[in-house]
């Protein structure tokens, strides 16, 4: 009953979290007792191989008469392991590499003494499919150097494709975005010639964020490409993981920047906001690092689980943190609609920051949530279309922000007058002082 009590954690893990997939995965194990440790999970078509290549295999307990059919490798759908678990639960086993649910891959008894073996299973139900090791056997420790590469041969040359059936299609929708991003960069580039009497740094910082959005799309296109083709990113993960440090960075100091109405509605940044700021970027470096452990690690590390709740929970906080400075500048707004004498021009700009404030809020969720949802219901035949749904939205955003803040003459937000500029220079003049 304790083994089956073990494989929860693997289970709602399973049911809720899409883990490390594709590509050729190299995991050491060291004096691992745990009953279950999930490894790759893969899209197999009617053409799919796992190669299994395991070394160096050691037991904490020698003892020859351990029975070594209840250690091995299995395949499971996640329906599949739900069946298992009731077969633990009834005690109709006492072993998930006894159940009639799982595809056996090898057990250890078939090693004869050797310490290391290789396999080529071959998968033709068409399904997604997890890749575990099963340890039956109680407070029997486990190290071994594991290599697994799963894969379905694509076309008449039977050309092998690394990456899960529902992701194939993948480095082509990264490029045709990454192409989308520096078309709107350029015509970007020509809003701000055109209209260059009216540019603000502002406008500068979301080029800057438009071209990295673009690198960040072309980066990922080239490491899903070559892990398609070789199961190896051959470095463009570097690329990847670097641009989109400063990407998340840049994106979020975009909103907080516009939201306190920097170079547009004030030329400085008061305290409170510069501590917004200092929080959102320490805790991008944060997600970021952890972000790249879920990647490089996948679910057979011990800390997997702490690190994924550590990304989600940083990317919440993030998110709630840029809505702070909205929130100041619509009751700042409200405030000085209702005592400066310039009530018009204070509630226009008190209606766009408010829209501003209502599609921030929409990305967030669709992003966070409905993505996440659609990425858990979505068979995985189709899990492209959940990354096309959020990039779709964050491309709606970045036209949107740029369509509500471009530099124009007319536009609300940009109502900037002498006095204003007059008043914001004495009230920065009158902070330093007191500084001082």
């Amino acid at each position: 009953m304790a083994i089956h009590r073990c494989c929860v954690p693997f289970v709602l893990v399973s049911l809720f979290v899409h883990f490390v997939c594709a590509e050729i995965q190299l995991t050491k194990i060291r004096n691992d007792d745990r009953p279950i440790i999930p490894f790759d999970e893969f899209g197999f078509t009617h053409t799919g191989h796992l190669e299994l290549n395991v070394t160096n295999i050691q037991l904490s307990n020698p003892n020859p008469d351990l029975d070594m059919s209840k250690v091995g490798f299995i395949l499971c759908t996640r329906d599949d392991w739900m069946q298992v678990l009731l077969q633990l639960e009834d005690g109709y086993i006492d072993c998930a590499l006894n159940s009639d649910f799982i595809k056996l891959v090898l057990e250890f008894k078939s090693l004869n003494g050797e310490s290391s073996f290789n396999t080529v299973f071959q998968e033709t139900n068409a399904d997604q499919y997890t890749l575990v090791f099963a340890n039956c056997l109680n407070q029997v420790k486990v190290s071994m150097n594991v290599r697994s590469a799963m894969y379905n041969l694509d076309g008449k040359e039977n050309r092998r494709d690394y990456l899960s059936a529902g992701e194939t299609i993948l480095p082509k929708v990264y490029f045709l975005l990454a192409l989308v991003y520096f078309i709107l960069a350029g015509i970007w580039v020509y809003v701000l010639y055109i209209k260059r009497l009216t540019v603000f740094r502002i406008h500068f910082f979301m080029l800057a964020v438009v071209i990295l959005k673009a690198v960040n799309l072309l980066c990922e296109a080239e490491d899903k490409s070559h892990i398609k083709r070789t199961g190896s990113a051959h470095g463009w993960d570097v690329l990847f993981y670097i641009f989109s440090f400063l990407k998340g960075v840049m994106f979020f100091m975009l909103i907080v920047l516009i939201g306190t109405g920097w170079s547009f509605l004030k030329p400085y940044l008061q305290d409170k906001e510069k501590k917004v700021l200092m929080i959102v970027i320490p805790l991008q470096v944060i997600a970021n690092v952890a972000q790249v452990v879920i990647d490089e690690t996948g679910p057979f590390g011990h800390d997997w689980m702490v690190w994924k709740q550590v990304f989600l929970l940083v990317d919440v906080v993030c998110c709630c943190a840029v809505l702070f400075p909205i929130v100041w500048s619509i009751k700042n707004l409200r405030e000085a609609a209702k005592t400066d004498g310039k009530a018009a021009v204070n509630l226009m700009k008190l209606t766009l920051f408010r829209q501003y404030y209502i599609v921030v809020i929409c990305y967030i969720y669709f992003t966070r949530v409905v993505v996440y949802a659609l990425e858990t219901i979505t068979s995985y035949r189709y899990l492209w279309t959940s990354v096309v749904a959020g990039e779709l939205a964050t491309l709606a955003f970045y036209v949107f922000t740029g369509y509500k803040f471009r530099p124009e003459p007319h536009n609300p937000y940009f109502v900037l007058d002498d006095e204003e500029e007059e008043a914001a220079a004495d009230q920065l003049k009158l902070e330093d002082e007191f500084e001082l």
